[in-house]
């Protein structure tokens, strides 16, 4: 029996059309997907699928946390009718999104693929299409039960996975993980590098979009900076984008000093580092020592996307004196211990 997959249309580049201000989301994906498809060949091969298509479409680069709650409350609502998910999202974001939903969908038995393109599909030259029937044969084959981001012919862990080229074809890669998989003649999956199903515990909570903050360092950075950023009260955890192994600038005794006292609050600090490759050692130097003081939490090789949407996650679903320890652990592959 062919399995039946759904497709969610969040919006993205994949359908949108050319506009006098330039590609915008348009509604009515399924029926110029279909039109396409029927000029195609080889059609027994997709599985069965259908389409929902968001009322109000996303271009992601509007995204905001509440998303993630409708994304994740569709395909959490039509968990039992479907064999897989592919979302189709724009890719500014899509990285923070695959994070989200994997860890919103912890212990999942199934596929949840995202996907979109750099080109719509509406143009005659495109990736749209190849994605799209890529994913499909996908999520179609072998059990893969995480999310996964599907870009270019590479099937990559979702929480691992970057958008590291604006315009390349190959936009997306996972520099810390190896690929599950990948399209070329043949369509190869790494069953080794897979997650193991589990029991789910689905959590789709409402986020605070205020909750956590991203501080990255730079030569001349002002105290003033993360005074501002952490003068909220409703800021809970805060991502520090560091240098290399994870190192501040400690000499600066006052932005030090921020981070310190926001420590004592009970705000969350991450240290991730701003390299693409490698992670976090926090203090095999000096200047990272001065963050194991503080009581700041080693991100290891957390991809910025993952950690933030991490954060904003257990904030939203542990109690605050269990987030720390959280943070620590790979809940669903996200990270190297």
């Amino acid at each position: 029996m062919k399995r039946k997959i759904l497709i969610i249309y969040a919006g993205g580049t994949i359908g949108m059309q050319a506009s006098e201000k330039g590609y915008a989301p348009v509604a009515g994906f399924e029926q110029r997907l279909r039109a396409q498809l029927s000029r195609t060949t080889g059609l027994s091969e997709l599985p069965a699928f259908e389409v929902l298509e968001l009322e109000q479409l996303i271009d992601s680069a509007n995204l905001q946390p509440h998303h993630w709650t409708e994304l994740g409350g569709i395909i959490t609502a039509h968990w039992q009718q479907y064999d897989g998910f592919l979302l189709l999202h724009g890719t500014d974001t899509m990285a923070y999104t695959a994070s989200m939903l994997s860890f919103m969908l912890q212990g999942m038995d199934k596929p949840v693929i995202v996907t979109g393109s750099q080109i719509p599909l509406a143009q005659l030259r495109n990736d749209a299409l190849d994605n799209l029937l890529t994913s499909l044969m996908f999520v179609a084959g072998d059990a893969i039960p995480e999310v996964c981001i599907c870009f270019n012919g590479r099937l990559l862990r979702g929480n691992r996975a970057s958008k590291l080229k604006s315009s390349g074809l190959d936009a997306f890669d996972s520099p810390n993980y190896g690929w599950l998989g990948q399209a070329g003649i043949n369509i190869e999956l790494h069953a080794e590098r897979l997650l193991q199903s589990g029991t789910a515990d689905f959590k789709i909570p409402d986020f605070n979009p205020d909750a956590v903050v991203i501080l990255p360092v730079y030569p001349g950075i002002s105290a003033r900076i993360a005074r501002d950023l952490l003068s909220n009260p409703a800021v809970k955890g805060v991502v520090l984008h560091t240098y290399g192994a994870g190192n501040p600038p400690d000499a600066n005794g006052e932005l030090m000093a921020e981070l310190d006292n926001a420590v004592r609050r009970g705000v969350t600090i991450v240290n991730v580092t701003q390299c693409l490759q490698g992670q976090v050692s926090q203090g095999a130097y000096a200047t990272g020592a001065t963050l194991n003081r503080i009581g700041v939490i080693p991100g290891s090789d957390l991809t910025l996307e993952a950690a933030f949407t991490k954060l904003h996650y257990l904030l939203a679903t542990q109690p605050a004196d269990q987030v720390k320890g959280l943070m620590l652990q790979s809940l669903c592959g996200e990270m190297t211990q």
